[in-house]
């Protein structure tokens, strides 16, 4: 089985999650199928359709999460002394050179990428561009609206 990235924090998203699943959710589930049930018939029962149904998605998201974690490989990037070089975890200050805009991402795992966080995958084309990068570094990045050329301000393990 490979091995999955994942930062420390997403890593405790995941499990924390997984959690309220388990504990929270799927409870609530079953006793709601177990109302629907005892309403008499299930051919005509759009409560038990639905609650049967949420029953499925609570359970395959919670063997999706259990898969993940399992092959999780957590990396605090706290902990990494690369000095200045882009790595999986690096949080990393770039300049858009065409326009001068000025923008921050986080390098971060499949599972925790979020783009109104600034959190972008591993295998998304810019991170994919500025790994192993320094800082000062000018790199080309293809983009939606064809290729950037971005400079790499700082690099911050955090």
């Amino acid at each position: 089985m490979n091995t999955i990235p994942i930062t420390k924090f997403g890593a405790e998203l995941l499990k924390a999650e997984l959690h309220r699943l388990k504990h929270v959710e799927r409870p609530a589930v079953i006793n709601a199928i177990s109302e629907a049930r005892a309403q008499g018939d299930l051919s005509e029962n759009a409560e038990y359709d639905a609650a049967k149904e949420k029953q499925g998605f609570i359970e395959g998201r919670i063997k999706e999460l259990e898969t993940t974690l399992s092959a999780a490989q957590i990396i605090d990037p706290a902990t990494l002394e690369i000095e200045g070089r882009v790595v999986f975890g690096a949080t990393v200050d770039l300049e858009d050179l065409e326009d001068g805009t000025k923008f921050t991402y986080q390098i971060v795992g499949d599972d925790e990428a979020n783009i109104e966080l600034n959190k972008i995958s591993i295998s998304s084309p810019i991170a994919r561009a500025l790994i192993g990068k320094e800082e000062g570094d000018v790199v080309a990045v293809q983009a939606p609206a064809g290729n950037r050329e971005v400079e790499i301000l700082a690099v911050r393990y955090i």
